[in-house]
Parts: structure tokens; sequence; C-alpha cells
């Protein structure tokens, strides 16, 4: 099978369903960014996965759900998204704030490459969150894309922690 179709070359691209839309429509803008976000996501995974199993084992779970979602924002029929998904996130943030010390300030992006990485991976989230907005999808959904933002956010102090890493905090 050839990877080109040719069939996008004049802007325009099909979903799921097979309904052709523009390249610029909000669905594509959504689901090209949760791409972009799981791409992102690979990456970090790479610089955890040799010393951090439990993280390894995370970021891979992420990178299917993330695809789930995609397939969700390009109209395909189903749940891909559950109510445990997003529970099992927040077992996770509460996992390794269990573990890292307590936040007194706002954190400035910084410390191991990884934990730098994580930072990347959020904001990139938070952009597919603001893009899912007016989407119709279950609401499950956005909350576990907002979920995740937090996920990723306590992953960055998590992986500074374990490298002995000194947070910077933002001062004004």
């Amino acid at each position: 099978m050839a990877i080109y179709t040719k069939t996008g070359d004049k802007g325009e691209t099909s979903l799921a369903n097979g309904q052709r839309v523009s390249k610029a429509d909000a669905r594509l803008e959504a689901y090209g960014t949760i791409d972009e976000l799981n791409s992102f996501i690979g990456w970090l995974h790479v610089s955890c996965a040799s010393s951090q199993q439990k993280t390894d084992a995370q970021l891979k779970w992420v990178q299917d759900k993330l695809f789930n979602l995609g397939a969700l924002l390009s109209c395909a029929d189903g749940e891909w998204i559950q109510d445990a998904d997003v529970k099992q996130l927040e077992a996770w943030i509460d996992e390794m704030q269990a573990e890292v010390p307590k936040q007194k300030s706002f954190i400035l992006p910084s410390g191991t490459e990884a934990s730098c990485r994580a930072q990347i991976c959020r904001t990139v989230c938070r952009r597919a969150e603001r893009k899912m907005i007016g989407i119709d999808i279950p609401e499950v959904s956005a909350r576990f894309v907002n979920r995740l933002s937090d996920y990723l956010f306590v992953l960055s102090r998590y992986l500074n922690f374990l490298a002995g890493q000194k947070e910077e905090n933002w001062t004004a």
C-alpha cells in the first residue's frame, strides 16, 4: 500500500466516517494537536524508559489513550475514553504528589531534560484541550485531557525529584 494517496493535495482530507473536510477544520486541529502531543510523549518516554519502569508503563498507556482520543476526534464511533481512565491519571498524580515536596510557589520549567520534556508535553496538552472546545465529544474526553495536563505537570516535578534536581521557583 502506498503511503501517499494524493487525495489531500488540495487542502482536504477524510474523517474516519468518510466525510471530506478542510485540513483547517476544527476536528483536524484538535486531533492533529493530540497527535503532536503523542509524538512529544514518545520523546519524553525515551528519556525515561531506561531508568523509570513505572513511568515507562504509564507513558505507554497514555500514548495508547491518545490514539483512542484521536480516533474519537476523527468521528469514529465508540467510547474511546472512560471514567476509569481519568481515575487512573488521578491515582498516578496522587502517588507522585505523595513523594514530591509540597509546592509553595509557581515553578519554572527547568531541571532535568526529562522534566523539561514533560513540561513541553503539558503545554501541548493544554493547547489540545483548547482545540477540543466546541467539538461534540463526550465530556469524559475533555476531563481526560485536562487531567492529563495535571499528570504531566506532576510528572515533571516527580522526574526532577527522582534525579535530586532542585526546582526553580518563579520570582516576580
